[in-house]
């Protein structure tokens, strides 16, 4: 049996070489920045220790958050995300370790900075260089893992058009057992023979849920094959939300519908909240003053609107917004969405709606903790009701906070929702950010925000 050529990628996994150049990167780090500080690179045993420590302290990191798994199908903005997350972590505890244990005297805080800077800039640049190299390989059709795919005919030409859409992932396809109907022993037999014939280092089998009592028996066929055997099952009528797997009291689990905030990424999008927030609350507190003084002279009434809105997991919390409209009531607890020429709309008021300067209170909501920047935009209570049995997985917005600005918003999609097809879009828009968060997705949100500018002609 011809054995498959196996690629430098699999002699020499991620697993294997990035935790030794983690390592290399402190040591590298620490003796630049003690060059830089000092002068000199005969340094003390002291300092040796210390990066002893950091090293140790980086590769337990990156093991517990997933750092050193395959880098075959990971996204390079979300790697090095990570990464950040790594060394953040990493200068709090090397930090609070100098300051418990009375040391700054004898460690440079200088020293400690420009190792964690130098050290995180070369592992971060060791990560791009090898993905590009990588990629520019797979592209060129090396460094490539043969698949065997198994399944219906419609399913397998999908998976092989997502081969194609990724070429960087470096998959090619190794031989196809089509499944016109159901398992019988002479399909099994032919199916064992075959994965061996093609030398494939994978084997796919995609079949929709239906068929999921075949796993099994193409499974036991495969028993006594060293390939791997992955089940990429059909779901494409389903409206999934941060897909994934985990294992939950001794089982593995698929997850359809959760949230990405979990964790560490919890951590990560609070912290662009309070810091971010801080500073753009800062930034517009004389704006927002101006405001205020102009709603009181110009109609009567409060300078906030405060409305209860649907958050995070569904609880309620009141929303604060530069009041734009005459004070009125509406009858039976009914809200109606703001229309071209409302007559409620104060002049004043039609410029704040039409700038967004009317949402500048709710960055107070975000140091509260209860919205974020960036994020699917918070509707009235009585939308939410109405539109949540007609617009599919329209509640599932709400596994998240809410946010002053959000994907569906730089694309376009603000205003008055007057159609079902103008929601069902919002809504696409909104969990297409949930389930591809990352916190340089925000930064090119709110990047946008900035860009195009407050002017928007939906807004009224």
């Amino acid at each position: 049996m011809k054995v498959a050529p196996i690629s430098f990628a699999d002699r020499y996994p991620a697993q294997l070489i990035v935790p030794v150049f983690d390592v290399f990167c402190i040591f590298a780090g620490g003796l630049f920045a003690y060059w830089l500080r000092f002068g000199t690179l005969q340094l003390h045993e002291r300092f040796w220790l210390a990066m002893i420590i950091m090293a140790l302290l980086v590769v337990l990191l990156n093991t517990m958050q997933r750092g050193y798994s395959s880098w075959r199908i990971k996204r390079l903005p979300a790697m090095i995300a990570r990464l950040a997350m790594t060394w953040l972590i990493l200068a709090a505890i090397a930090t609070s370790l100098i300051y418990f244990a009375h040391a700054a005297e004898r460690y440079s805080r200088l020293w400690v900075g420009f190792t964690l800077v130098s050290s995180f800039l070369l592992a971060g640049g060791g990560r791009m260089l090898a993905q590009l190299l990588l990629r520019r390989a797979r592209r060129q059709g090396r460094a490539r893992r043969p698949v065997f795919l198994v399944g219906p005919g419609e399913q397998l030409i999908r998976v092989a058009e997502g081969m194609r859409k990724y070429p960087a992932e470096g998959y090619s396809i190794a031989g196809v057992e089509r499944l016109a109907g159901g398992l019988d022993e002479e399909t099994i037999e032919r199916l064992s023979r075959r994965v061996v014939e093609s030398n494939a280092c994978e084997v796919w089998i995609c079949v929709p849920l239906e068929m999921g009592g075949a796993v099994r028996s193409i499974f036991y066929a495969l028993r006594n094959h060293t390939a791997e055997v992955r089940f990429l099952p059909d779901f494409r009528d389903m409206h999934l939300l941060n897909h994934s797997m985990s294992e939950v009291a001794g089982h593995l689990a698929v997850d359809l519908s959760v949230t990405p905030f979990n964790g560490v990424t919890r951590i990560v999008k609070r912290l662009e909240d309070l810091v971010l927030g801080s500073f753009f609350s800062l930034l517009v507190l004389p704006v927002c003053l101006i405001i205020a003084i102009a709603i009181k002279l110009t109609s009567p009434g409060p300078v906030l609107f405060k409305q209860f809105r649907m958050g995070d997991n569904g609880k309620h919390f009141k929303v604060y917004k530069f009041r734009s409209m005459e004070v009125h009531e509406e009858p039976g607890g009914k809200v109606t969405q703001a229309r071209r020429g409302d007559p409620r709309i104060t002049r004043l008021g039609a410029f704040l709606r039409r700038t967004s300067l009317d949402e500048l209170p709710q960055f107070y909501n975000v140091l509260q903790g209860r919205m974020s920047i960036v994020g699917p935009r918070p509707h009235a209570l009585a939308h939410n009701e109405h539109y949540k049995d007609i617009v599919e997985s329209y509640m599932k917005r709400h596994k998240v906070k809410p946010g002053i600005t959000g994907w569906a918003q730089v694309n376009g999609l603000r205003g008055e929702t007057d159609t079902v097809e103008k929601m069902e879009r919002r809504v696409e828009h909104d969990l297409w950010y949930i389930d591809n968060w990352s916190l340089w997705l925000d930064l090119r949100i709110i990047a946008l925000t900035i860009y195009k500018g407050f002017m928007n002609p939906n807004a009224y």
